[in-house]
């Protein structure tokens, strides 16, 4: 009986083996698709309809999206905007997540409550534009920080995570004559690395992705940051837009499909660079926020 349970799991073993396998690969095939669409020919991209592998490496595709500086510049700006702006909403995250976090504070189940009540129920664009417009954030990089630099789901899961700490520890630090704030940055957050490495993951990948609030908030165009600047940049080669002052007129333009896909590669590539440096906490992190609230 006991040879037959190992042999059944090693059957089931191997059939979980295979299926992860295949699933693995199917999610994987689109990337390696618009990776190989990106690096083709016209030629080569006209005549085939699903590329995996290229025949021939051709890189105009690249070479008119960084035919000025203006992507470089593009790519900076949106650097800027993910760290700057995944600092000032880490930080204020972990100021409310752990006021709220402390079974002490009074309010605390209303704060907890409008917090999530913005999450069903919001101002809207038009509301927001105008309070962005009267604090005169209008063409400044803050307009596109400050309106998400709190996200309540992101709130929830750290103040989650805050609670399930040993109520111990910040018995003991007081009683070293810790205040709040010493028990905040020198005990709860060292402590609490899986789940910041989580939120500071959403956050950047929301301020790397965005795109609407530049186009609301910012008039001058040496500003916007790269998803804008790729959009436009796909307009160009489509022939839908007239504004090509921004790109040398003589130069010849590769097919559309490609420059789609070297524009998602471009764009998609640099914040999948720090999946790996933050896989170890990402479930730990998502998980053992949710287990209550």
């Amino acid at each position: 009986m006991v040879e037959d349970r190992t042999w059944g799991n090693r059957i089931f073993g191997a059939v979980n083996m295979l299926l992860l396998t295949l699933i693995a690969l199917v999610t994987l095939l689109p990337f390696i698709h618009v990776l190989a669409g990106s690096l083709t020919t016209a030629a080569e991209m006209s005549a085939k309809k699903f590329i995996l592998f290229p025949t021939t490496i051709s890189l105009d595709a690249y070479a008119y999206i960084f035919s000025t500086n203006t992507i470089l510049r593009a790519m900076l700006i949106s650097i800027g905007v993910t760290v700057g702006g995944t600092f000032i909403s880490m930080f204020l995250s972990s100021l409310m997540a752990y006021g709220l976090s402390r079974r002490d504070l009074d309010g605390r189940r209303t704060i907890m409550f409008m917090v999530v009540f913005t999450m069903l129920f919001n101002g809207g664009m038009i509301p927001t534009f105008l309070v962005v417009k009267e604090l005169g954030l209008i063409d400044n990089y803050m307009a596109l920080i400050l309106p998400v630099a709190i996200n309540a789901f992101n709130l929830i899961i750290l103040r989650s995570f805050f609670q399930n700490l040993p109520e111990g520890l910040e018995e003991s630090a007081k009683i070293d004559g810790c205040n709040d704030f010493g028990i905040l940055f020198r005990i709860v957050l060292p402590l609490s690395m899986p789940a910041l490495a989580t939120i500071s993951l959403f956050y950047a990948v929301t301020y790397w992705n965005t795109y609407i609030h530049a186009i609301l908030y910012l008039n001058d165009s040496t500003m916007y940051p790269m998803q804008v600047v790729l959009r436009q940049i796909v307009i160009l080669a489509t022939g839908m837009s007239n504004e090509s002052g921004a790109f040398d007129a003589d130069y010849i333009a590769p097919p559309e499909q490609t420059i789609k896909m070297a524009v998602i590669v471009v764009a998609t590539v640099p914040i999948l660079l720090v999946y790996p440096f933050l896989q170890k906490y990402f479930a730990k992190g998502a998980l053992l926020g949710s287990i209550k609230g």
